[in-house]
């Protein structure tokens, strides 16, 4: 069976309750979450074996998380447990025109204290398959990001297919180096790519005319924006992005393009009314995709199934990616009414 690793921060999500705004009531909600271990999770929901790589330190709250990994069926025995505290973030949902907002606590969490030596990646790669990261880490702190490169190079060295979703966040990029100084080494040793139109170009200093905030999307200039960046990354072998409509808050058009070098795939478009919360839904889209390529007939089938499971996403509280296989395979059968199942 293919061995699947992710490797990134895990953080306390501290959510407000339902939209209320911060502090509106003097409660949060506490969940756990991160980017690659939302991907993490997906996979090992769609019946993958998966590991996820971390820096998690040595007290209850590091217990819990890692405790909540296991339950979904995520392997942890890689995970590293030191530093003194686990990055939290908090999260308040947005609703009609008000969007929703982040703040992050993880400055000196116990990844960003992380440097290249922390992990042994030849045991963590001893018969891996797939090595998935993101632009999260490494924009964590100048360690962590010689760290993930320390680790895509590892992978390299022993052939194992690595994905990248770049997961442009500009509140972190703040140690001194920039984003496309960074991703441009990292991403010289990546086959697949993910992440939406923002992040690509911010990432990698890529520029085509792509309007981001409107919502109205053209199709010719995704396919402008993942050629250039083939050219560029010539070791890309397909380059995904995910393209969402953004009418409100609780109403989104989401959709995705794919780019293999040998055809340009457009998804059908699903109408998500009424969010219940979208935090997660690039990282479904990620674990879906992964789980596509190595298990679908065809790069087709792999990104509509990516969309399907990204699109359920958003109908669930919280990072993690709680869909199965058969629930994916259901709405893109066309089984979208919502009616109950008894």
């Amino acid at each position: 069976m293919k061995k699947y690793i992710t490797f990134g921060e895990i953080m306390l999500r501290l959510k407000s309750p339902n939209w209320e705004r911060f502090f509106q009531s003097p409660l949060f909600e506490a969940t756990f979450g991160g980017g690659e271990a939302n991907v993490a999770v997906g996979l090992a929901r769609f019946g993958l074996n998966v590991a996820h790589v971390s820096i998690i330190p040595n007290n209850p709250i590091g217990d819990a998380c890692i405790g909540e990994l296991k339950k979904q069926g995520v392997d942890t025995s890689f995970i590293v447990r030191k530093g003194n505290r686990l990055g939290i973030y908090f999260l308040e949902s947005g609703a009609n025109q008000r969007p929703s907002k982040v703040v992050y606590d993880r400055t000196h969490s116990a990844i960003a204290e992380a440097r290249p030596g922390d992990i042994n990646w030849d045991k963590v790669f001893d018969e891996a398959s797939w090595f998935h990261i993101s632009g999260i880490t490494p924009a964590i702190s100048l360690s962590a990001s010689e760290l993930s490169l320390e680790a895509v190079k590892k992978a390299r060295e022993k052939a194992i297919t690595i994905s990248c979703d770049f997961n442009f966040r500009k509140k972190l990029w703040k140690y001194g180096k920039s984003a496309p100084e960074v991703m441009d080494e990292l991403i010289k040793n990546v086959d697949i790519v993910v992440g939406n139109e923002e992040d690509c170009q911010k990432s990698l200093g890529v520029k085509v005319d792509v309007e981001v905030e409107s919502g109205k999307l053209q199709a010719e200039k995704y396919k402008e924006l993942t050629d250039k960046i083939l050219g560029l990354y010539p070791n890309i072998q397909k380059i995904a992005i995910t393209l969402r409509e953004s009418y409100s808050a609780n109403y989104n058009g989401w959709s995705a393009v794919l780019n293999n070098q040998e055809e340009f795939l457009i998804s059908k478009k699903y109408e998500i009314h009424n969010i219940i919360d979208r935090v997660g839904a690039g990282d479904t889209f990620t674990s879906g995709l992964i789980y596509g390529l190595n298990n679908l007939n065809s790069d087709r089938e792999a990104l509509e199934f990516a969309v399907v499971a990204s699109c359920l996403m958003h109908s669930i509280p919280g990072d993690l990616p709680l869909v199965s296989v058969e629930e994916v395979e259901s709405l893109v059968g066309g089984a979208g009414s919502g009616r109950v199942q008894r």
